[in-house]
């Protein structure tokens, strides 16, 4: 269907940026190209700065923020930029004047602000900025592939002239999710060439990496179009992880290959104009040289695993999740974990078998694709059961109008536009979603209430602080309704409120899940369960390929289960889609 992609073949700029949801293989895409052009003649350095980065896992090379030869790969250089350490350095140069000033309650509200996905995707920018206008470096090369690319929300927020004026410095109306950026303010020209050069056909392309999957191509046809909106126009998509054969006889295996035929013969409009090529569904771990020449000559499995037996883990299953929940009394359940894992369904799935134990539950979420009415559809859905979702946009909308009407009094045209865009950021939907479901929960004490979609720890620290920034500082700052502040010491008793953080037994996917655990720990949450959705390794597939991933997830199990999670349950991948009151029961088992 699509044409194999070859770097040799396709890549013809020096600079390479490779952007996609978390687990669509961003990074093992990116070493393939490496290794290819390098191989060719070609003098390549790979740059990662991707929190979660496993880059140094893929080449099976410690790295550092230093460019550093790979052995086995002739002409192949690779160095991991830490944007965490970058934005820990960021907070430091900005907090640091108001240290000893204002007091340690305030500081500590002003290092929240900044603690952001979007303050470490700026702190990103930055370090990649800086390494492109070091001469010594971008001249010593001939092609410099990103892993991990901005979003056309930083990018258009550092091409606004207020993000450079004092605006920030002067007013804060408690939505931010970047907070000042006057500690870069020096780096503007700099911002502004490489800003530039992503713009230059003749210097970059964006290479979009997506899975074969609904949600994962509608969400690399988004980023597509916002970056198009930014004039970055030379993009290609790469379709990772597709399958090439089948086995007929194994159900789980042609109902896969299906499935992902399904999704590409749906393909966004968006994504019909870009030039694509696909990369395999391969057996084996892609770490190592010798295994990433094999995936890019398309082999999907090795002849050593033909016959490989996987060794079955005993782990829980949903149901012992949701037995657990209802012997605990617990009231308000959230599933929490990054795009693409199966949260819906999850929850879905929870509000079902706690009905089907005779409790009154009522059900909400904010996922656009994947929203409740298409998953329980026309079926008869049990009367203990009640359905709700919050629009997004919506909300989003009205928080944006209700924030501008209390703060744009006094502001310049440039501080208008700036506080526009930065009320565009991620976190700004994480609050105005979190207000409407907290507007939810208090409206249902007397029913279970399972909440699809929740916000991270930080966002909660963020609400928690705006009251204070507005008390302590007399600035302008968003109103905390008193259902937030309910919810928030609710969200905090492990009696009342669980946590349940759904993820898939993949490298990113779990070191993703890892940082929201942690977010939420700051925040005083401590997930009770962990739930590994969508897994092979729990299915009886017998299809050669399949089981070669299957065995690929166990480390990834082991890891969850034995370091990670307090309880751990995992869920087998379901290829026909389970929609439908009754159908969903099939999670149940």
């Amino acid at each position: 269907m699509f044409q194999p992609f070859d770097p040799r073949n396709s890549v013809r700029t020096p600079y390479l940026f490779f952007t996609g949801k978390g687990g669509t293989g961003k990074t093992s895409t990116a070493c393939a190209t490496g290794i290819s052009l390098a191989e060719a003649g070609k003098k390549v350095l790979l740059v990662s700065t991707d929190p979660a980065s496993n880059l140094q896992d893929v080449l099976e090379e410690e790295l550092t923020n230093q460019p550093k030869p790979i052995p086995h790969v002739e002409n192949l250089y690779a160095c991991n930029l830490d944007p965490e350490e970058a934005a820990k350095a960021y907070r430091d140069k900005v907090v640091g004047p108001y240290r000893g000033v204002l007091p340690d309650s305030v500081i500590a509200k002003m290092e929240e602000q900044l603690s952001g996905a979007c303050t470490v995707e700026i702190a990103a920018f930055d370090e990649f900025t800086s390494l492109l206008a070091d001469s010594s470096i971008v001249e010593g090369y001939d092609h410099i592939l990103f892993d991990t690319a901005p979003t056309g929300h930083t990018l258009r927020l550092l091409q606004l002239p207020a993000a450079w004026s004092g605006f920030l410095e002067e007013s804060t109306h408690g939505a931010s999710c970047l907070g000042p950026l006057s500690g870069l303010s020096e780096k503007k020209d700099i911002y502004n060439r490489t800003v530039e050069a992503l713009s230059d056909p003749e210097r970059t392309t964006l290479i979009l990496v997506s899975r074969p999957e609904e949600s994962s191509l509608l969400e690399a046809s988004r980023a597509s179009q916002e970056l198009k909106d930014m004039g970055i126009q030379n993009q290609y998509l790469i379709i990772n992880g597709l399958m090439k054969t089948y086995t007929p006889e194994d159900k789980v295996s042609s109902s896969l290959y299906e499935k992902q035929q399904n999704s590409l013969r749906q393909l966004p409009e968006g994504l019909k104009q870009v030039i694509i090529y696909s990369l395999p569904f391969v057996s084996y771990s892609l770490t190592g040289a010798e295994r990433i020449r094999h995936f890019l000559k398309q082999y999907t499995l090795p002849a050593s695993q033909m016959n490989i037996e996987v060794k079955k883990r005993r782990l829980l299953r949903l149901k012992n999740v949701i037995n657990d929940l209802a012997d605990k009394g617990t009231r308000v359940i959230f599933t929490m974990g990054k795009g693409g894992v199966g949260k819906t369904t999850m929850a879905s799935s929870i509000a079902v078998g706690l009905v089907e134990k005779g409790h009154k539950v009522h059900l909400t979420t904010t996922d656009p694709a994947a929203h409740l009415d298409y998953m329980f559809g026309d079926s008869i859905i049990n009367k203990l059961l009640t359905i709700s979702r919050i629009d997004p946009e919506q909300e989003v909308n009205s928080y944006k109008k209700e924030v501008l009407s209390k703060v744009s009094q006094g502001l310049d045209e440039a501080g208008l536009a700036y506080l526009e865009e930065d009320l565009n950021s991620p976190c700004t939907e994480e609050i105005a979603v979190f207000r409407a479901f907290a507007d939810v929960v208090d409206r249902s004490e007397e029913e279970i209430v399972v909440i699809d979609t929740a916000p991270t720890g930080h966002t909660l620290l963020l609400l928690d602080a705006a009251q204070s920034y507005h008390k302590e500082l007399a600035r302008s700052s968003g109103e905390v309704p008193e259902s937030v502040q309910k919810l928030l010491p609710r969200l905090r008793n492990t009696k009342e409120t669980s946590v349940i953080i759904v993820t898939l037994a993949e490298a990113t996917p779990v070191m993703e899940a890892s940082r929201l655990q942690a977010d939420l720990k700051r925040a005083d949450i401590t997930p009770q369960w962990w739930v590994i959705n969508q897994s092979l390794y729990a299915t009886e597939t017998k299809d050669p390929v399949l089981k070669g991933r299957a065995m690929a997830e166990e480390p990834w199990i082991g890891k969850v289960e034995k370091e990670l999670a307090n309880r751990c349950a995992i869920v087998p991948l379901k290829i026909e889609a389970k929609t439908g009151y009754e159908q969903l029961k099939a999670y149940l088992g």
